[in-house]
């Protein structure tokens, strides 16, 4: 894959334009269908997303993350979508753990906020998808399933807890991939993976025609 070095020339703002753009309901279901590819992404219905305003991230990463939290009626139940936005150059090893830390968190914030009608229904927990999204040069290295983190998993079998994170990694997706989807994620991808100004003026070049072609709404977004 061909990508320009990022550098200080061209800072890109992540924790604000990632947020801002997938703060719409229809941009956060494409992204979703553009990369995650799973049967249920295909029942994703915008009037069934509710974005829930509340920040999970950890005290001493509020300076290098930033995530987005959505509740989706899917399937006549409801399911947490929770997206962390990762804005280290470095790959942190021990994010199965924290993402472990952040749906715990958000249980709680779930029950704290369960309407007393439900405390009569048969005690359950919303799913909770978590998706990390990582634009850092280096190949993401750390382990997805949580249980690998265990010392000695091995030994064990379902009685051990786990989960498996989604993983959008920026920098590991080809142009040809990018410019395929002829969508506004991919080309916030497309243009992410670059700061040299030569290379983001051929890749806007070669997306002018997607760009024509996005909504009104949907435009004015890409533009800000």
């Amino acid at each position: 894959m061909e990508t320009g070095q990022k550098n200080s020339e061209i800072p890109f703002p992540h924790d604000s334009s990632y947020r801002y753009l997938l703060s719409s309901k229809k941009l956060f279901i494409e992204l979703l269908r553009s990369f995650v590819r799973r049967g249920w992404t295909l029942q994703l219905d915008e009037t069934h997303v509710e974005e829930i305003n509340h920040s999970f991230v950890l005290p001493d990463f509020k300076r290098r993350e930033a995530d987005l939290v959505y509740k989706v009626r899917l399937n006549g139940r409801d399911v947490i979508f929770y997206v962390l936005v990762e804005l280290q150059s470095t790959v942190d090893m021990a994010m199965p753990y924290r993402l472990l830390l952040y749906q715990t968190e958000i249980w709680r914030y779930v029950l704290r906020n369960r309407k007393t009608d439900d405390n009569e229904s048969p005690f359950s927990l919303p799913a909770i998808v978590p998706i990390v999204l990582y634009n850092g040069q280096r190949p993401w290295s750390a382990k997805r399933r949580f249980r690998e983190l265990l010392a000695g998993e091995e030994t064990f079998g379902p009685e051990l807890l786990d989960f498996e994170y989604i993983l959008l990694d920026v920098e590991r997706y080809t142009e040809e991939e990018l410019l395929s989807l002829s969508n506004t994620i991919g080309s916030v991808f497309l243009l992410d993976q670059t700061a040299d100004q030569d290379l983001l003026l051929e890749r806007l070049r070669k997306l002018m025609n997607t760009i024509r072609q996005m909504p009104e709404d949907v435009q004015s977004q890409f533009i800000n």
